[in-house]
Order: C-alpha cells, then structure tokens, then sequence
C-alpha cells in the first residue's frame, strides 16, 4: 500500500482567511489548497451535479429548546408583541394556551428510562448504521455523535458524479442491504453503473473497548461490465470520512503508512467513548489524499468534498483533495484512490489510548483473515436465525428465500437515530416576531425504522406500526426500544406529530410546505398492531421467561401514555355522533382539488366525501379505534387492572364491536361495501379556467350537482376494514358479499394483489390536482393488502359457511403477492413503494422502499397480527 506523494498541510480556518492580497498572481500551492478548503466551506446544500472540472451548534440547540419549554409564556409573549396582555381571555389566548401544551411532554414516566432500556442493552445498540440517508453511515445513538460513512466518485456519460447520500437520481442500478440483524452486522451490495461496492459492517465489544465497543468496515471494490484490464488502467476514488457533531478537534494520522500494515487515519477523544483511533489496512496498492474541515453543517458533507475536489483540480489538474487542514477541523475526509477490484478495511478503536498494549491485537481481528473469517461466520448466523424465526420450509420456493432475508434486511438496515425538534405550526393568524409560523417541539430522539432511504429517510407514525410487526418477529426488544421512543413523543394533551423531522440531515431532505406539523392532525395508530401482538404473545407462551418479563415491564410503563394518546383520538377525532369517527384536517374550501386529501388517514388521495363537514364518518378511523380500543383492553386484562378507566375500555370495545351498528352507519346493503358517509355528489371534475387578465389558465373543481349526506360509494381499501379486523361474523351474508368483492377482477382483484380502488369508481386512477397523480386510487399497496391477506386467513381457520373460499382466496391472493414482489426485486434489483396494477404489477413509486414492503417476510411465514379478539 503506498501513500500519497504530498504531505498534509494544516492551515488556518475558512473563517479567518477573508483577507488576501488581490495583487498577489501566482498563489503558492499551500494557498491554492486552502482555497479549495474555503470554497468548500461556502457551499449550500442540494442534490449534486456534475463535478466540473475546467450558524448554531447542536449543543446550544439543545439548550435553548429546553428554555423554550421552561419559559413557554414569556415566550408566547415575544411571539404576539403584547397582544396576550390586551386580548387575555380571547379565543386568540386560548388558542396560544392549547400552543403552550402542544409543545409540552406528556407529564409521565419516560419508556426510555426503563432499567431494561439502560445497561448492557444500550451499550449493545450504540453504534449503527443508523444514517439510513446516505449509502454507508455510521453513528451513535447519541444527540452529539462521531459520524462516519462513505462517498466515491460516479462516472455516468463521461461526467463525475459525487455519490453519498441516497437518490433515485444516482440511478445505482441496486443498493441495499442483503444481511442485516439489526445490531452487529450487515452486508450491503451497491451497483453504480461499471463499480460494484459490497460494504459490510461488524461490531464487537472485545478487552480492551471502550464504552460501544469496537466497529469494521471492509469496502470491496469490484468491476462490472468492463474487462479486467480496463478496470486496471481506469483509477476509482472512494472517500470515508469521520466528523464530529460536537465540533471537538479530530486530529490527522501519520501520512506515510508503513508497506502493508495499518495506517492510522485519525484520532481524538469523545466524552462517552474516552479516546478513539481510526485506522485502515489493505494489501493492495492505494493513493491517498486528504482533507480536514471546521464544519457543523454534516449534512453538507458531499459539498465540502465537491468543491475541493473542483478548486484543487482547476488549480493543480489532479482530481484529488488537496492535502490539508482547516484549523480545529472536526471533519477528517480520506480519499482512496484504487484500481479495481481492490479490497479495504477500516477499523474504529473506542477507548484507544496510544500506548494501549491490546491495539494491534484488535486491529488484527477486524481486519484481514480474521474479519473475513467473522463476516463470513456472522452471515451464516444470521441466515440460520432467519430460518429459524420464520420457520420458511415447504412454505416458499428456494430463489423467494434470499428476497425475504433481503427484504427483512433492508428494514432492520434501515433503521436510524434522529436528534432535533419538530417544528409546529401556529394557529392561522399568528406567527413570530421574526415571521416564523412555527414554535419547536422538545428535543428529542428518535430510534427508528424508515419507509425509505432515498425518498423517505425519516420516521412515519402510521408506517412505524406496520414496521415493528416484521422487527418484533425478529428482536423484540428493538422493536420494544423504537416503541418506546416513538411513546416518549405524545405531548401533554396526547398528540404525536406524524411526521418526525428531526435534525439537519433529515431536515434536508424535506420540502418546505411539509415540515410543519399540525397537532389537530393523527395518523392511523397503527402502533397497536405490534402492542397487540407483544400482549398476546405472553398469553400464547412465545417468549422466554425473561422477555415476557420484560414485556410486562414494558407494557405497564406504557398503558398510562397509550391512554393518553387513545384519548387524544376519541376527543379530537370524533365525528357528530357518539361513536363516530373521522380524520380531521380535510380542506374544506379548496377549488384545486378534484376530492380534498385525506392526508392524516395515510390513504392520502382515497376518495372520501366530496364536500368535507363535521358530519363525515370515517369507517376505516372507527376500525381504528377498535383495534386500540381492544388493544388497551387486552393489556388491561393481562396486567390484572380493574379500574373504572379499564371498564370503559370494555365497554367502548364492546360498543364499536356491534356489528348492527356498524353495518347501520357504513354498510352499502346492496353491493355488501362498507363506505364512508358524508356530504357528498358523484357530480364532480376538473375543469380548465381562463383567467385572461393573468393570462394563465387553472385546473379548478367545477360543481355539477349539490352535495347531499349520504354513504360514499366508492368500493375500495376503506370498504374492506371491517373484514381486515375481523369485524363481521363468520356466518353474516356480509363476509360473502366481502368476498365478491376482493375476488371480483372489475373491482380489486388483479393478478398481482388487490388494488387500492375499484375500476368501477368514479374516480378510479383520476388525478386530483394538475400536478397529484392518482396515488391509492388504483395501485396496490403492500401493507394493505396483508391485513387483508390476514382477514382472509382468520376467516378461513373461522367455523362458518365461507371458510373454504376464504381460505381458497387466501392462498391465490397470497401467491400472487409473493410472486409479484420477488420478481420486481429479481428484475430491478428494489422493493417498491406500491405496485401498477395495470401494467403487470410493475413496482411503482419510490424505489428502494424497504418499509412496509417489508411485510413480505411474513406473507411468506403466514404469520399474521393477532386482530381477532
């Protein structure tokens, strides 16, 4: 392994370099390689072009959202000038008071201060590949992190491309974690058009490691599509880096590495790990150059790597940084430049004094032999553990298994640590001194999974629920961990924001219209699906002694905020009536819109009532309420409570299990559809408006007939949430006009899974703006259509006179599924957001969508939620 030809130069910082002399016309190199650091130091964020080649710390961030709660009133004061005092008993005061408890935590004991939530268990999960944003990033489960990851240089039509953080736009054809259990170990593949990357990951707590142990990455290096000498004679640039969210100083290594042995990349010290060393070993010929930065903008990384490369390659015509560093850098980048196939390794000490005697033995087991020997010996683990849980014999073909453990990786891959606060909106009509129309949640953290890593890197509440059934199969106490972090969010009136949008990195992937959160607005709680499973996989013996304990333990810290939040939706989301429900926060005035969002449902899009009043009913949010309703009873039951809070929980499950009552306010008698119920006419479309003043023209709502209450005939996803529960009596005419419909191929049936919305719609695959594309008007939906596949599966084990065909739709429905997903991930390399139910099942949407895609893994075990009470 050779170094590169250049020493490394420390200069001052980007910050205190503004003077110059402009006379000056022939800078010395040292002053060409700082202005590479400093035009890095001044560029924005974005997605990245083409490489052409002719502030607040998180610290004090910390500290002040803390003084934002204290002092809540004085800040409400600032926000309105005065007004509070002139206005006290307004209905503007009372709606800055319900702001204060918007932004106040729930007074109840933390689910992370849990003892089982402490100790060995959470030095276990500290370290991860938990920046699912970017293709390789490792951090800790700490607000202020050593960060590290990868980036390498993309060649596309003979232009270079930056590669680091995850975009359709790179068009990798793959990328994706093919092993991964969620704690130690994983084995990614990334193919970028003639390079393929395999990175692995491995973790361990050995003599000698500091607090979160040790961690490898070994980056191969292959070729693909070009001959072997091609790949030698074409030079290939990684780049990893480590940075330091905190700011402390990270100190560069020794540049000439010795022949053939470790190289010390960097070192310093963070106040959780005491002192740290990175280093690298190969035994193939490297380059390597390097920069160091003063940088608290992480999430603009790639940029600072972008510019360097492109100053120093206009000043010196090498495509390499430039050797030096920024005064108190706390961003070290490497850049290794390789000739294909070459294999790396990387290796982080924790704990790592420079006289430590255990160094070079730890070296030794994370690299070379011995890291193969464990990658290889962790893999077949985890295969053996996936076999084991899954229990996949006789169940699926040979070439579905890799797909499954693919798909289950992807998920646990995925998962990621968030540290920040959410930004909420103000009541309609207030705003800041400084015009904010926002006031910031507490900080907080986030353990969790995420719906996707190119389009959605960050957490979902109605997509977590769906999630957690797939980990809580896997790890149960991972998915207790992601539970209770999503738990610690419920504000003091019992709200969660659905949309957790938490520090830099994650802010940076969001549109600006989607940031704020409304705290009228829910999201389906779909949380209890996993909670309902926890409780009944102690009833039903599937855990050891001491994780049911631990279980228990869990769920009883819980029960007081799951109240809390339960509450929330039975007093902000109920409908006119007792016992009616529907989501709130339909734009009632909107002339855009073909039929007005349904966002806070998580069906977006589905059609509801035309015309959006207090007198909706929403079926889908009242099975909802009943899964948590029976849920909260089910805890209550295991946990021995007998309160008067404990009787309510029965009666009202009691209550929205009446079947009468259901089938009074939803059912459709003739078609056997449950519908919603509203204001509404079919008499709706878009309509082209000349506005020749503006000379623009508008797609606006045009009106044909008055809308009037009644059920919302629309056959769809929504109509089938009574049979997804587990709803209708096994013997009731219902459940076989139920089945009509799921197997009828003019309304959802298709050979590739059910489709959202039925072709007999009025507005089946119909846009409904200018510029929204139909989305669950017609797609098939993965997540859906596994709690449908569960419907099925209940009714086919159910005594009645409709088990057979249930059971016959099952097993076609289920085939179908399976079939479809692991051919598009065959095919393209990606598990889809939904699936085209026109064009032969063709996944659709954000590609890469390894989250509730994921459910696949338990279609193929057949293992189902536990709805059915």
């Amino acid at each position: 392994m050779t170094g590169g030809s250049r020493g490394t130069t420390r200069r001052p910082s980007a910050a205190s370099r503004s003077g110059g002399d402009p006379s000056s016309s022939a800078p010395d190199p040292d002053a060409r390689r700082a202005a590479a650091a400093a035009a890095a130091r001044r560029s924005g964020r974005g997605d990245h072009g083409p490489l052409r080649l002719m502030t607040v710390s998180a610290r004090t961030l910390l500290l002040l959202g803390i003084a934002s709660v204290t002092l809540l009133s004085l800040a409400f004061l600032a926000y309105t000038g005065g007004w509070w005092q002139a206005e006290a008993e307004s209905e503007g005061a009372a709606a800055l008071r319900r702001m204060a408890r918007s932004v106040t935590p729930l007074d109840a004991p933390r689910m992370m201060d849990l003892p089982q939530f402490q100790g060995d268990h959470k030095e276990s999960l500290y370290w991860g590949t938990y920046r699912p944003n970017v293709y390789l990033g490792i951090r800790a489960r700490t607000p202020l992190s050593l960060i590290a990851g990868l980036m390498w240089i993309g060649v596309k039509n003979g232009q270079y491309f930056i590669r680091h953080v995850c975009q359709d736009s790179d068009e990798l054809s793959k990328y994706g974690w093919a092993d991964h259990n969620g704690r130690d170990y994983g084995r990614q593949e990334l193919t970028d058009h003639g390079l393929h990357l395999t990175t692995s990951f491995l973790k361990e707590k050995g003599d000698g490691s500091g607090y979160g142990g040790d961690w490898a990455v070994r980056l191969d290096a292959k070729n693909v599509g070009s001959s072997l000498s091609e790949a030698q004679e074409s030079t290939t640039h990684l780049f990893f880096y480590i940075a330091d969210e905190a700011g402390k100083l990270i100190t560069m290594g020794s540049h000439e590495p010795p022949s053939r042995g470790p190289v010390l990349l960097a070192s310093g010290s963070h106040e959780e790990i005491s002192d740290w060393e990175l280093y690298l070993r190969s035994e193939d010929n490297l380059e390597i150059h390097r920069a160091g930065f003063q940088t608290i903008s992480m999430h603009n990384l790639s940029d600072l790597v972008q510019h360097a490369l492109v100053t120093n390659a206009r000043q010196s015509g090498n495509l390499n940084l430039p050797d030096m560093t920024e005064d108190s850098s706390n961003a070290m980048i490497y850049q290794i430049s390789i000739k294909l196939p070459a294999k790396i390794d990387i290796v982080f000490l924790s704990g790592a004094g420079s006289k430590n005697p255990m160094t070079a033995e730890r070296i030794n087991r994370l690299t070379g032999p011995m890291l193969s020997t464990r990658l290889e010996s962790k893999q077949k683990e985890f295969e053996e553990r996936y076999d084991q849980i899954f229990n996949l014999n006789n169940k699926i073909v040979s070439k579905e298994l890799s797909v499954g453990r693919a798909a289950l990786s992807s998920l646990l891959g995925g998962i990621g640590y968030f540290y920040g606060q959410s930004k909420i909106a103000l009541p309609k009509g207030f705003s800041q001194k400084n015009g904010d129309k926002y006031i910031p949640y507490w900080p907080a953290a986030l353990y969790t999974a995420v719906p996707s890593r190119s389009f959605f890197p960050r957490g979902f509440l109605w997509d977590e629920g769906f999630h957690q059934l797939v980990i809580c199969r896997w790890d149960a106490h991972i998915s207790m961990d992601i539970i209770g972090h999503w738990l610690d969010l419920i504000n003091a009136d019992g709200w969660i924001p659905r949309e957790q949008i938490l520090g830099a990195e994650a802010l940076s992937k969001v549109p600006e219209e989607f940031v704020l959160q409304y705290p009228s607005n829910g999201n389906p709680p779909t949380l209890f699906l996993a909670l309902r499973d926890l409780a009944s996989g102690i009833h039903a013996h599937q855990f050891s002694d001491e994780e049911a304990q631990k279980i228990s333990t869990f769920l009883k810290r819980a029960y007081v905020r799951l109240n809390s939040w339960f509450q929330w939706f039975n007093s902000t989301q109920s409908g006119k009536y007792e016992g009616t429900f529907f989501w709130h926060g339909r734009d009632n005035v909107t002339t855009r819109e073909l039929n007005p969002k349904t966002l806070t449902s998580g069906l977006d899009d589905y059609p509801r009532a035309s015309h959006p009043n207090d007198e909706e009913r929403h079926v889908d949010l009242r099975c909802w309420m009943l899964l948590a309703t029976n849920c909260m009873r089910s805890i209550a039951g295991f946990l021995k409570m007998d309160s008067s809070l404990e009787k309510d929980y029965y009666k009202l499950s009691d209550q929205l299990s009446d079947f009468e009552t259901l089938n009074k306010m939803h059912l459709d008698d003739k078609t056997g559809a449950y519908f919603d119920y509203g204001n509404h006419t079919e008499k709706v479309r878009l309509r082209w408006y000349e506005d020749k003043e503006a000379m623009k023209r508008e797609l606006l709502r045009e009106t044909l007939e008055a809308p009037q209450l009644q059920l919302v005939p629309h056959v769809g996803y929504v109509s089938l949430f009574p049979f997804m529960m587990g709803a209708i009596p096994p013997e009731s005419w219902v459940l076989e006009k139920q089945l009509d419909l799921i197997s009828n191929s003019s309304v959802l049936w298709t050979d590739y899974g059910l489709r959202s919305l039925s072709r007999t719609s009025s507005m089946y695959m119909k846009r409904n703006t200018e510029h929204d594309a139909p989305y669950w008007r017609g797609a098939i939906w993965i997540n859906m259509n596994y709690m449908i596949l569960s419907g099925l599966h209940h009714y086919a084990h159910e005594d009645g006179p409709y088990s057979v065909r249930a059971g016959e739709l099952y097993d076609e429905l289920r085939s179908n599924l399976i079939r479809n997903i692991v051919g598009n991930y065959q095919e393209t390399g990606f598990f889809w957001e939904n699936y085209d139910q026109k064009n032969r099942g063709k996944g659709k949407g954000a590609r890469s969508f390894t989250g509730w895609t994921s459910l696949v893994v338990l279609i193929m075990a057949e293992s189902y939620p536990s709805l059915h009470r």
